[in-house]
């Protein structure tokens, strides 16, 4: 009776991890490279080219006008995060709207590793736009002192550019945490705009106008007011001005729109079931 041979099998192939930085490029393409991402760079781009002809036209007609780079710059950061906050959104709704998770979270079953590649894809975006608006700001100052018939002035302080580089960071970030907690382009959009531009021009400037307890609470719910101080500081260049009160909302403020929503937006996500 002969043994009966059997052929060695063949092992199964190992599965590698997708690598980190493949999934925040794959990211970063969701954002940017879209029909919607495309639409809403281009409206940018065409605020900041107005932003920068207004300042320029003022300089050329008015002798008494002159603008430096810090200016320049503080003024350019707005065209460019007026509208821009709104891709941090849509890297993360538009897939549970368009239902394309379910191929992602299958080519990458670690939730949290795309929870993670999304927010760098989105903190690289702040990054990027803040240095477009460095360079629109050289480009505008040479234009408007050759316009303007000045010298031009190249101060840039460091410690007011470094806050406004966290104030937009901060909101970005809390776009995005709130759009992982509601998981809907629409309703994100209309939090996040009613947070950060429409209460605090319509409700908290006329409340802190005319009562002192609104003076001493909102800076601890509302992240622009809270950072304020610490921009007005940078600017005058007093160093003693600023009192525990400040640091304390900061961080409150911080715990409060960007923490809390990231982490319960995380939480969310993981824990969703795909359908």
């Amino acid at each position: 009776m002969s043994a009966v041979s059997v052929a060695p099998s063949t092992p199964l192939p190992t599965a590698t991890k997708v690598p980190f930085g493949r999934l925040v490029l794959v990211e970063w393409r969701k954002m940017t490279d879209t029909r919607a991402g495309r639409t809403l760079l281009i409206i940018s781009a065409g605020l900041l080219l107005l932003a920068m002809g207004i300042v320029v036209l003022v300089a050329a007609l008015n002798d008494n006008f002159s603008v430096d780079l810090a200016l320049w710059s503080q003024i350019l950061v707005f065209p460019i995060s007026l509208l821009t906050p709104v891709l941090a959104i849509l890297i993360v709704t538009q897939e549970w709207g368009q239902r394309t998770h379910m191929v992602t979270f299958t080519l990458e079953p670690s939730r949290m590793r795309v929870i993670v590649a999304k927010l760098v894809a989105v903190v690289a975006l702040v990054l990027a736009l803040m240095a477009v608006a460095v360079l629109c700001g050289v480009i505008g100052n040479v234009l408007a002192a050759a316009f303007g018939g000045y010298d031009a002035s190249w101060s840039l302080d460091g410690t007011m550019f470094g806050w406004t580089v966290v104030s937009q960071l901060l909101y970005f970030v809390m776009a995005f945490g709130l759009a992982m907690c509601l998981l809907s382009t629409p309703f994100s959009i209309v939090v996040v705009y009613t947070v950060q531009l429409i209460l605090p021009i319509v409700v908290w400037t006329p409340l802190m106008a005319f009562f002192g307890w609104a003076r001493d609470l909102i800076p601890f719910i509302d992240i622009g007011i809270a950072t304020s101080p610490f921009m007005a500081q940078s600017i005058t260049g007093q160093s003693t001005s600023l009192e525990t009160s400040d640091y304390l909302a900061l961080v409150t403020s911080i715990l409060l729109w960007v923490v809390a929503p990231v982490v319960l937006g995380s939480m969310r996500v993981i824990k969703s079931e795909l359908k």
